[in-house]
């Protein structure tokens, strides 16, 4: 579910035409499809960070913290570069084989929790859920498995406006040059058109359209052979186009309620309505590219904050409202149930549709049990982070 921002060289050759289009291209946010869309005001920020006591974070006390230090110890791989969190990874080290009590009050001691709120002041959110699904695929194209991977494609340009334009450093303009021309790269629809303009740029073919489309919403999966051999896929890109759900087309065709969608419910229909899958699918413009691991395959994949993901300890959050690595602790309810869900995680991974302070993708694991929770799982949600207490400086 990583959210990839690479960037690349402009060539001298693009320079000219580059700053030529930059103006226009910022002042058509709106209108290309390829550019993510500038909201006429910023996004409100979220209600300020208010610093809570632990009786006050709700189920606090219900957790089992047992796999806590394992998935904190990942977070420190990358956390333990910054002043901030140098002390409270070190002092971590010593928590394996610790007991459940010794790793809460370990919890307590070094970590102030603060809730997160909507801008509005509202504490509540929603949860969703992800999972590292299996396909069964093919190194050849042939009738059983006629459905693409692509790589990332090498005229997919990434055009990082900040040395012009400091105040967009956050926006980066995806296209494909043509001639002189910077132009949108292609969307969903063409790309798996009968004009197949990324043909040669194939890493693997799969059996299933739809499967693939979840596969491209995961960001990783398990690709499945049939002499038993398995390889691992990630993220490696995407055409720059909006994410857009397919849900709202199902509802809008009166083909489904808004309680009816599921992943689940989404594979029946497809299934039963071969012809109008296409329809279905191109609604999302949307599009990943992925690369093969040379990992191990059987392992979870590693998040956007690069360490390797844990089940149902790592959870996929807004950065601009949790720090990526920092522990975030989750008062839910299992998947379409009301039974109490209460999980201390690691913030170790972003998302496209991961977008507000209150707002945060469950990692359920791997494989097809992994995917009936994650598919089922749009629960509400209240939300803490943990950051580490701020220790007076010596001689205060």
């Amino acid at each position: 579910m990583t959210d990839s921002r690479q960037d690349i060289k402009v060539y001298p050759m693009l320079l000219r035409a580059i700053r030529l289009l930059s103006f226009v291209l910022v002042m058509a946010l709106a209108a290309s499809c390829t550019l993510p869309r500038r909201p006429a005001q910023p996004p409100p920020p979220s209600a300020p960070l208010v610093p809570v006591a632990w009786s006050q974070v709700e189920g606090w006390l219900e957790d089992d913290l047992a796999q806590v230090p394992e998935a904190f110890e990942k977070s420190c791989i990358a956390l333990g570069r910054h002043p901030q969190w140098q002390q409270v990874c070190s002092e971590a080290t010593n928590l394996e084989g610790s007991s459940e009590a010794a790793v809460r009050s370990f919890f307590e001691e070094h970590f102030t929790p603060y809730q997160l709120r909507q801008p509005d002041n509202d504490p509540v959110g929603m949860v969703t859920g992800y999972y590292v699904p299996d396909l069964w695929g093919s190194r050849q194209p042939s009738e059983d498995y006629p459905y693409p991977l692509y790589r990332r494609p090498d005229d997919l340009l990434v055009i990082d406006l900040s040395a012009a334009y400091p105040e967009l450093g956050k926006y980066r303009l995806r296209g494909r040059l043509e001639g002189q021309r910077v132009l949108p790269y292609y969307d969903r629809e063409a790309i798996d058109g009968h004009r197949q303009p990324l043909a040669g740029n194939e890493l693997l073919w799969v059996d299933d359209p739809v499967e693939l489309f979840f596969l491209h919403i995961q960001g990783s999966g398990r690709i499945l052979f049939e002499d038993g051999s398995r390889v691992m896929v990630n993220y490696a890109g995407q055409n720059g186009h909006p994410y857009r759900s397919i849900s709202k087309w199902l509802i809008e065709q009166g083909i489904m309620t808004r309680d009816e969608m599921s992943m689940q419910n989404i594979r029946a229909w497809a299934r039963d309505n071969p012809a109008q899958v296409g329809d279905l699918l191109n609604t999302n413009p949307s599009y990943v590219f992925f690369r093969e691991s040379s990992g191990d395959a059987d392992g979870s994949p590693p998040g956007a904050l690069g360490v390797p993901l844990t089940p149902g300890r790592s959870v996929a959050v807004d950065r601009r409202y949790t720090p990526l690595g920092a522990p975030v602790f989750l008062a839910t309810t299992w998947p379409n149930t009301d039974r109490p869900l209460y999980r201390l995680m690691m913030a170790q991974d972003t998302g496209g549709a991961i977008k507000g302070p209150v707002r945060a993708d469950f990692f359920w694991g791997m494989g097809n049990d992994a995917g009936m929770e994650a598919g089922r799982m749009k629960q509400p949600l209240k939300m803490w982070v943990l950051l580490p207490v701020e220790k007076p400086e010596e001689g205060d």
